[in-house]
């Protein structure tokens, strides 16, 4: 099996990187094991993310890797990340995308000036990668009734609806790891 890469996109919020998406990804790399090098870097300014800067990073990082490439982003940085596909300007071909506590940006969701309503995105983004979202019931950042949200705008998604869990999944990403595996 040759090395696969993952591209992790934090989420915001001052200590996200460092106090937070760090168990995630660390819980990412126990559930892939050894075959797959996940690429995590430090987004700008994490405690006020603008999504322009943001998109600027990610599109940078894309370009030290290759296609094929697994996309996963938590929360804000998934809303960004998902944006940034959305832009139709990406370098490198995806080969699936994984969004986790994914704030839905308009249509009852959260409000935003920076970034697309999601409906716009889902039908810009209708070919291409596969799209898997991840929510946990007891998420008190991103409502729960966000991920219904998803389901509609995008039917052809694989949506996960976890019991139990937090914001952070409850630093468990052993599903997103098993959606990942199930594709090689």
């Amino acid at each position: 099996m040759r090395m696969r890469q993952v591209l992790f996109v934090q989420g915001g919020g001052r200590g996200a990187h460092d106090s937070w998406d760090n168990k995630l990804v660390a819980s990412l790399k126990g559930a892939l094991g050894p075959d797959y090098t996940i690429h995590y870097p430090r987004m700008p300014d994490e405690a006020d993310p603008d999504p322009t800067v943001w998109k600027k990073s990610i599109a940078r990082e894309l370009r030290k890797l290759s296609d094929g490439v697994f996309l996963v982003g938590h929360s804000v940085g998934a809303a960004i990340l998902l944006d940034y596909l959305a832009g139709g300007t990406v370098e490198r071909r995806p080969a699936a995308v994984f969004l986790i506590a994914t704030p839905f940006i308009g249509d009852g969701g959260w409000p935003s000036d920076d970034l697309r309503p999601t409906r716009q995105m889902a039908v810009e983004l209708h070919d291409g990668a596969p799209f898997y979202f991840y929510q946990g019931r007891d998420d008190e950042t991103v409502p729960f009734s966000h991920i219904e949200k998803f389901a509609t705008a995008f039917p052809h998604a694989i949506i996960r609806r976890l019991e139990g869990r937090d914001h952070q999944l409850n630093d468990d990403l052993s599903e997103l790891g098993h959606d990942i595996r199930l594709l090689e």
